[in-house]
């Protein structure tokens, strides 16, 4: 049997059906404290003991079937944690598919890697597996409004705090979730949040809405009440009616590490923004794929992991990027996407809540495609070079993928033109200003600036100063889609000096706009900081590695080549 080598656990012999977790959030304390009830299923004959990944945490005690009974935390992995091994003989023979109840209660302890104050995700022993899928109800009690990635089921949301004076009263929070989902989207979230309704789609059951600190909350509206309710419905219409109920957004302080992923271009927007949205990706793409040369086998889609591991090493955007490429290519390769989306709504609603394996979605694509094609798309399949996609390394996709670049036009001539301008020795001569920028969305900016850093030789230092001067918003502008790609290009040129110091500024929120948390910005600016004074970037990241969650500080640290 081929098993998940990131876990300790036994998941394959006895599984999580669904768990329930009692908490206490501890402010002063800044401790999450309470129990988790896993209610599991056998998926053998006679299991003898269940074993739970842990990280860090404080186990105060377990239960099988409601009897107490001895437990034991295993040595410290240096990336799985320990493991908690319960033995199972107080609840007798256990047949196949028989249910067993285990509850353990715990707390956290500062050392938790996924637990960071102000946006924290729920840490408890867990069969930590995206093999593994579950329902989970919770309780949390807080003196702050506590969320969950759930239905919540009291008190209601449009109620601040259940009426009660937040910050000072403790309120109960129930919360249920009764779809199956792999362990890593059990999430918590606590602090001073309040919630805006969007406005709600006709015929739709389903509802969205907002929730943000009280100072952002109306900002927090404005930027996403138009378009939220539409993305879901239109997702809905492509792929699979939305069953959980409610689409909440949460807008997270800066610190937090992850952001989110690219949505349907293609329906939301047309063909061209869709192809132009590849077109961004595949600078993302590129720049991850040098990043891993010397650890050639995180370019691969399928990386073949050793038992132990750290995963978070090969986290980037290559499954996303590389992913979403191979299925562009397969969608042509098929006929375009009126062929391929009926194909995508049989997958999800094939594989609807169960965890799968590369093979499995190979053997469902092509029964689909001979039941829907016969022959003709069978050939087509066959013809795939599916080792080199799945398991290929290096700097190139398989096969050149062409976009169209309508979209794009306008950022490659003006990044010509300061290409062109290279042997102008004063470059305060030439012909550039503001108004370059007016014609140009901020994506376009992205690749304009994207474009100028993958020129065979970096601009003149001169030029770049009087890039900087005469597009003056790259230095002060607050979106940092725009901010960061800008600092890469200006570190990897001649002029690096003059804005290193600004940009290690930036990243750690120095000059007023906030800590760059998200690790899409935060790891290459600190990388690029790195190269060009390697005492500034690890002065400055060892001054503020508290304002970092502690997955991102982690791998900034290797990165710096500091003890992580």
């Amino acid at each position: 049997m081929i098993t998940d080598p990131t876990t300790q656990s036994n998941y394959w012999e006895i599984t999580t059906k669904h768990a329930h977790f009692d908490w206490d959030i501890d402010w002063k304390r800044r401790i999450l404290s309470g129990s988790v009830t896993h209610t599991l299923i056998s998926k053998k004959e006679s299991p003898t003991e269940v074993i739970f990944d842990t990280q860090a945490l404080d186990i105060k005690g377990a239960s099988v079937n409601g009897f107490p009974v001895q437990y034991e935390l295993r040595p410290t992995h240096p990336v799985m944690g320990s493991a908690m091994v319960i033995k199972l003989e107080s609840a007798g023979a256990i047949a196949s598919e028989a249910e067993i109840v285990v509850k353990i209660d715990y707390s956290t302890t500062a050392q938790c890697p996924a637990l960071g104050w102000l946006e924290k995700e729920s840490l408890a022993p867990l069969q930590d597996s995206p093999s593994v899928k579950l329902t989970y109800s919770a309780s949390v009690r807080s003196s702050l409004p506590a969320l969950c990635s759930a239905l919540r089921v009291s008190p209601p949301s449009e109620s601040s705090h259940g009426g009660k004076k937040v910050g000072e009263d403790v309120v109960e929070y129930k919360y249920n979730q009764p779809i199956a989902i792999p362990s890593y989207l059990i999430a918590l979230a606590s602090g001073n949040l309040v919630y805006k309704p969007f406005p709600k789609l006709q015929h739709e059951a389903w509802t969205t809405g907002v929730w943000a600190e009280p100072e952002t909350i109306e900002a927090a509206y404005w930027e996403f009440h138009k378009d939220t309710a539409y993305y879901v419905a239109t997702a809905e219409k492509l792929v699979t009616p939305y069953e959980f109920g409610v689409y909440d957004l949460l807008v997270l302080p800066p610190a937090f590490p992850y952001g989110g992923m690219r949505v349907l271009q293609g329906a939301l927007h047309g063909a061209l923004e869709r192809d132009f949205s590849y077109i961004i990706g595949k600078k993302s793409l590129d720049d991850a794929l040098k990043q891993y040369t010397e650890k050639r086998k995180y370019q691969r889609l399928v990386i073949p992991y050793t038992y132990g591991e750290d995963p978070d090493d090969a986290y980037s955007t290559v499954p996303y990027e590389k992913g979403s490429n191979f299925l562009l290519y397969l969608e042509r390769q098929l006929g375009g996407l009126d062929i391929f989306l009926p194909y995508i709504r049989d997958y999800v609603q094939t594989f609807r809540g169960k965890s799968i394996r590369t093979d499995d979605w190979k053997e469902h694509i092509f029964k689909y495609f001979e039941a829907n094609g016969g022959k003709e798309k069978l050939d087509i399949l066959n013809a795939v070079d599916y080792e080199a996609w799945l398991h290929g390394e290096g700097l190139e996709l398989p096969v050149a993928i062409k976009y169209d670049t309508t979209l794009a036009q306008q950022s490659y001539d003006l990044a010509e033109k300061w290409d062109k301008s290279r042997e102008t020795k004063d470059p305060s001569t030439l012909n550039f200003s503001e108004g370059d920028l007016k014609p140009l969305s901020s994506n376009q900016i992205v690749v304009f600036l994207e474009t100028l850093q993958g020129l065979s030789s970096p601009l003149p230092a001169g030029h770049l100063r009087h890039m900087s001067k005469t597009y003056t918003v790259f230095n002060t502008t607050t979106n940092v889609e725009i901010r960061s790609p800008w600092y890469i290009l200006a570190l990897a040129s001649g002029a690096a000096s003059d804005f290193v110091r600004d940009a290690s500024e930036w990243v750690v929120g120095n000059d007023g706009t906030g800590v760059k948390g998200r690790m899409k910005f935060c790891r290459p600016i600190f990388r690029a900081i790195y190269a060009v004074d390697v005492s500034l970037a690890r002065d400055t990241f060892k001054s503020n590695r508290q304002l970092f969650h502690p997955i991102a500080a982690k791998l900034i640290a290797k990165d710096l080549e500091l003890p992580s």
